[in-house]
């Protein structure tokens, strides 16, 4: 018998997938020798996969085979015999073992030199509800969930086209992760299709163990350290399905509940669902104020440091801004604090019990709000603007957007701190020098229409228009 394919003896194929699988030790690979028309037979399948209803089904009609209406080959057998509708045949083991511990029935008949396998798998999943992070005003409450498949079908129903393509293919040399290119073949830049196959091919890692985070790091290399993020994620299939009609990539991971975009720009990654869900004038008012609340939040901390360093700078009439109270720790350390604390109170709020949640949400609030300031630790102007910029991280659907203004927001305060103005200009310059540098995936420009300027574009991006085909 050839390593590598499947010989007609079955006794040889069973003592091959027997060591192969290791059935003797692994509870859940289960095998059963049966009759089908006179013939010795066996089934693999892994326990908890297959339909239950459906096994039984399937193991009746083939004992149930006379031996005179036995097929002659497996080819045949697939084709007239057999009661199912997804129904493949192979010989190369590989092929074969990844889609036994995929899930797929597998049916190997003496004499046959082709296994038959039948795609009566199902998944353990969770309802399809609005997700928790990308919900909306108005819109659709649906939302991705770990089954891929049930993700490709959330797309699907909403994309209707024959143009409409998934192509499967799979990363990770032990976990053989499952991913879903999605595109329409009409639209999509089929010349990067092709660079995002070839990368996904190429990948050298033994699994995709952080799923979508281990893919991302695989497919872009380049400037890792530039923290503004290379791709938009989501877990609303609408906004899925709209970025595919603009003709983008949806990347679907198996066992992940988000969908990555690509290739994606700054402007890409401020848009939200919210936008198109009310009409023009308020969609364009929630976009603006959305970019404008992103640049406050990084401005707003380093600027009033700056000025508390030059009061004199002070405009007329803003002399309230002026820390009044005593500074019993540096104005840059009560900032640099904070911003360490923050953070852990997320963390802590991701952990905390839900019925915990509320009491200790207000121990948090008493404690380093009202507390922290009589403590003398803090200064209530530096507690007002931390607490401003800790609510508006939130107007951003992307928490990588949040987390590359947190970044260069402390790189600014550092600067600020040491140098004064010539600080602050210098952050400013590498904040926009690390927008400006940053590339997609697939090599374009991060801040287009901007550059290279396109006025068309651009309009679209900070407005938003009537849907084209509307009615004046």
């Amino acid at each position: 018998m050839n390593s590598n394919t499947m010989s007609t003896s079955l006794s040889e194929n069973m003592n091959y997938l027997n060591k192969e699988l290791s059935v003797d030790t692994n509870f859940d690979v289960v095998y059963r020798v049966i009759k089908v028309g006179g013939r010795s037979a066996c089934i693999y399948f892994i326990d908890g996969f297959c339909k239950d209803e459906l096994m039984q089904k399937m193991l009746q009609y083939f004992m149930d085979i006379k031996d005179e209406e036995m097929p002659k080959d497996a080819h045949e057998m697939s084709k007239t015999s057999m009661p199912y509708v997804e129904v493949d045949l192979q010989d190369e083991w590989e092929k074969i073992t990844y889609f036994i511990m995929s899930g797929v029935f597998a049916l190997f008949i003496d004499g046959y030199d082709r296994c038959i396998l039948i795609d009566s798998r199902t998944y353990p999943a969770r309802n399809v509800s609005e997700p928790e992070k990308d919900k909306v005003l108005r819109g659709s409450k649906d939302g991705f969930v770990e089954t891929i498949v049930f993700n490709t079908a959330l797309i699907r129903r909403r994309i209707r086209s024959t143009e409409l393509r998934m192509e499967m293919l799979h990363a990770g040399n032990s976990s053989q992760t499952d991913i879903v290119l999605c595109y329409m073949d009409s639209r999509v830049d089929h010349d990067f299709l092709n660079k995002i196959k070839e990368r996904i091919n190429q990948i050298e890692v033994d699994a995709l163990t952080m799923n979508q985070e281990s893919l991302a790091e695989c497919l872009y290399k380049k400037k890792w350290y530039n923290p503004f993020p290379k791709f938009k994620f989501t877990e609303r299939p609408d906004t899925a399905s709209a970025q595919i009609l603009e003709g983008d990539i949806v990347i679907l991971v198996d066992n992940s509940p988000s969908a990555m975009i690509t290739p994606t720009s700054i402007f890409d990654v401020v848009e939200e669902a919210d936008d198109y869900y009310f009409p023009p004038i308020t969609g364009t008012y929630l976009r603006l104020s959305r970019f404008l609340i992103a640049l406050l939040t990084y401005f707003v901390t380093p600027t009033f440091l700056l000025l508390m360093k030059n009061p004199e700078w002070i405009p007329a009439g803003f002399e309230f801004i002026q820390v009044k109270d005593t500074q019993n720790v540096p104005l840059i350390w009560q900032f640099l604090i904070l911003e360490l604390a923050l953070d852990g109170l997320r963390l802590a709020a991701v952990n905390t019990p839900n019925m915990l949640s509320t009491p200790l949400s207000v121990m948090a609030a008493l404690v380093l709000g009202e507390f922290s300031v009589n403590s003398g630790w803090f200064n209530s102007e530096v507690m007002l603007y931390m607490a401003f910029v800790a609510i508006a991280n939130y107007t951003q659907a992307s928490y990588e957007l949040s987390y590359a203004i947190k970044f260069m927001r402390i790189l600014n305060l550092i600067l600020t701190a040491m140098f004064g103005i010539w600080g602050y200009i210098a952050g400013v310059i590498l904040f926009i020098l690390a927008i400006v540098t940053n590339r997609t995936v697939s090599g374009k420009s991060y801040i287009y229409p901007l550059f290279p300027f396109n006025l068309k574009q651009l309009s679209k991006r900070l407005i938003r228009y009537r849907l084209p085909g509307a009615r004046e």
